[in-house]
């Protein structure tokens, strides 16, 4: 009997299965989203420039200070600033912020290594990305919640700045994207399963 004959026979139950729109296109949008977070929270913490505070520039990596009549004044020594324990704080807020987008980078290309490579691994590859995110949401949350510590006494509304409401929205986008992956991976069958006549 020729190799042609031989598929013929085969079940129907033995053909690769298609993944539905719908959950192709949430998979995708999950990954979309990621990487926008990505991009938000790298150029919050490559900016640094988190808080205003009347002519006080804080930041992750300088300390300014702002007059009418002269350009911004950026001192990488944080102790200038006169604020107790702000350089050792700041250092471990900007440190915790770095490896949280390193987590979510690993964790982006899990996600799409897993979309690419339809195996029997797929699914774990997708799970172990998606908590990848979920570590970074808490480092990227820490990392903010040091940082609004250490300046309880000049955090304002109005005082903070577009960078770090980008490093907030990359964080809940870090944590929306987390739980959406584990969620849709819980709900849909596994494809080694399906697979099987």
């Amino acid at each position: 009997m020729t190799a042609i004959g031989v598929q013929a026979q085969r079940p129907s139950g033995q053909r690769k299965p298609h993944r539905s729109f719908f959950e192709s296109f949430i998979r995708t949008l999950i990954i979309v989203c990621t990487a926008l977070a990505v991009v938000l929270s790298s150029i919050s913490i490559c900016d640094g420039h988190w808080l205003l505070d009347e002519d006080r520039l804080f930041g992750l990596w300088h300390f300014c200070t702002i007059t009418n009549q002269s350009r911004p004044h950026c001192l990488r020594d944080l102790s200038q600033a006169h604020v107790p324990g702000l350089a050792v704080g700041v250092g471990l807020s900007r440190s915790v912020g770095a490896m949280a987008v390193v987590a979510a980078i690993f964790g982006l290309e899990l996600l799409m290594v897993s979309q690419v490579c339809d195996n029997i691994y797929s699914r774990r590859k997708w799970a172990i990305g998606s908590c990848l995110l979920l570590v970074s949401f808490i480092l990227s949350s820490a990392g903010l919640l040091s940082f609004v510590i250490l300046l309880r006494n000049q955090v304002t509304l109005i005082g903070i700045t577009l960078m770090f409401w980008c490093e907030f929205t990359a964080s809940f986008l870090f944590f929306l994207n987390a739980i959406s992956g584990l969620h849709i991976n819980s709900i849909t069958q596994p494809w080694n399963q399906l697979r099987k006549p």
